[in-house]
């Protein structure tokens, strides 16, 4: 029986693919580069296994960055490329000052979050991306669908 499972362990461990991914680009604040935004490439999993981060950092200062990774599934990964920024993200209060408007601009709190989904062919096998998924350049001002808040 204990050679049973330990076959059938090791079946599923060599089942498992080493898959990876990665994503390049620049990002922009309106016309400037969006220097020092947090990115991370995240591997999605749905059911009880936990979301993996394959790799994250900082964009330069002109707004470049280059992230990949690798992980190891049974099925194909889902990365997703997502962007953590403070672009376009004030908050207007008016207040009544005397009989006029006294405008108040704030940070919401939080992080404006975005997530792109990175195109199954730019899975490759393996430890090493054969190719970065080219995202190109993306104003931060856009309002994208989905986005949410990071307030964390």
């Amino acid at each position: 029986v204990q050679l049973l499972q330990l076959l059938l362990l090791a079946a599923a461990i060599s089942a498992m693919r080493q898959q990876s991914a990665g994503v390049e680009g620049q990002l922009m604040c309106g016309q400037k580069p969006a220097a020092g935004v947090h990115v991370k490439l995240w591997e999605e999993d749905s059911g009880p296994d936990p979301d993996d981060v394959l790799d994250e950092g900082y964009t330069d200062a002109d707004g470049r960055f280059r992230l990949q990774g690798t992980e190891r599934e049974l099925t194909p990964i889902d990365p997703i490329f997502k962007v953590y920024h403070d672009c376009d993200d004030l908050l207007v209060r008016q207040a009544t000052v005397s009989r006029f408007f006294d405008y108040k601009f704030e940070l919401q709190p939080g992080q404006r979050k975005v997530k792109f989904k990175i195109p199954n062919s730019y899975i490759s096998a393996g430890g090493i991306p054969k190719r970065l998924f080219p995202i190109g350049v993306l104003n931060l001002e856009t309002i994208f669908p989905k986005e949410e808040r990071d307030l964390l």
